[in-house]
């Protein structure tokens, strides 16, 4: 009987935040689908040094342009063929994507903090302050994101750090608007009222307050700017202002490989089948935390 008690009474506790969050997040397949890819492109970054045999800046002269493994004249030492001066694609590729994840948390991280910092002074000061930052915002998105990154890129100097300082200038927008409106939103209800009624300071409304009850879009929001991030990255690299060669960055093995598109599809399919499916996945586990978090999809 007492079993019967507490099994009841364990059915009746309703779950955690993080418990209801994964039972909505997992009804998304195509989301559980994108985390696996990413946890698995996650790990082999981080362990490339223990996965790959060779240096992904080691060349072997006596095998250029060798094709796949399961080709004529493939090679299982050279699993995905070799490029076009010898370097095993198998090996540049996952250490490209440390680049790439890294490049994408340093866009994703610098435009989360500006844009929120900004977006929520704007929210919550409203009046002129809010009309000026919204003005200037509204500027860069008129701007096609692409060439006010190159824009910023050739001020800066071509590089990783600094192609990722232009995307995520690029990015900002988006993060304001997103909070600015949340701000909005929470500052009116009754909650803040009551904060602000019982002698909260300004920072305390703005930052412990409100912003904790902002953050759900804002998550959603950024990891799809993760993969707009890494598609950026790769179209800078590509035309020579992101990641500089040697470096073993997706974009910059593209342009790299141009030239034997015809005779070596194996040097310009494999990064580029990288960039695609990183890109779907940060956009699949999107749609899955935006499902997740939104409590209007909830039932």
């Amino acid at each position: 009987m007492s079993e019967m008690v507490q099994t009841a009474v364990a059915e009746s506790v309703p779950p955690g935040p993080l418990q209801e969050f994964w039972g909505y997040f997992r009804e998304n397949r195509g989301a559980l689908i994108g985390f696996s890819f990413i946890v698995a492109v996650l790990l082999a970054a981080l362990f490339a040094n223990q996965l790959t045999p060779h240096s992904p800046y080691e060349q072997y002269r006596d095998y250029i342009l060798t094709p796949p493994a399961w080709q004529d004249g493939g090679l299982w030492r050279f699993p995905l063929g070799t490029d076009e001066v010898g370097r095993d694609i198998l090996t540049r590729l996952i250490h490209g994507g440390r680049m790439s994840l890294f490049i994408g948390m340093m866009v994703v991280s610098l435009s989360l903090l500006l844009g929120t910092m900004i977006g929520l002074i704007a929210g919550y000061a409203k009046g002129m302050t809010d009309t000026l930052i919204m003005r200037a915002m509204d500027i860069i998105m008129a701007l096609p994101s692409l060439l006010l990154a190159l824009a910023i890129v050739t001020i800066l100097g071509p590089g990783l750090i600094n192609a990722a300082i232009a995307i995520a200038i690029t990015y900002l927008p988006h993060y304001v608007r997103i909070t600015r409106a949340s701000v909005i939103t929470e500052s009116s209800k009754d909650y803040v009222t009551a904060s602000r009624v019982s002698g909260a300071g300004v920072w305390r409304l703005m930052f412990i307050t409100i912003l904790p009850n902002c953050m759900a879009p804002l998550i959603v929001q950024a990891s799809l700017g993760f993969s707009n991030a890494i598609l950026d990255a790769a179209a800078l690299g590509f035309i020579g202002l992101g990641a500089q060669p040697p470096s073993p960055e997706w974009g910059s093995m593209l342009s790299g490989a141009l030239e034997f598109i015809q005779r070596a599809w194996w040097v310009v399919t494999f990064p580029g089948l990288m960039i695609l499916l990183t890109v779907l996945a940060f956009n699949l586990m999107g749609d899955g935390l935006r499902d997740a978090l939104d409590p209007k999809m909830k039932r």
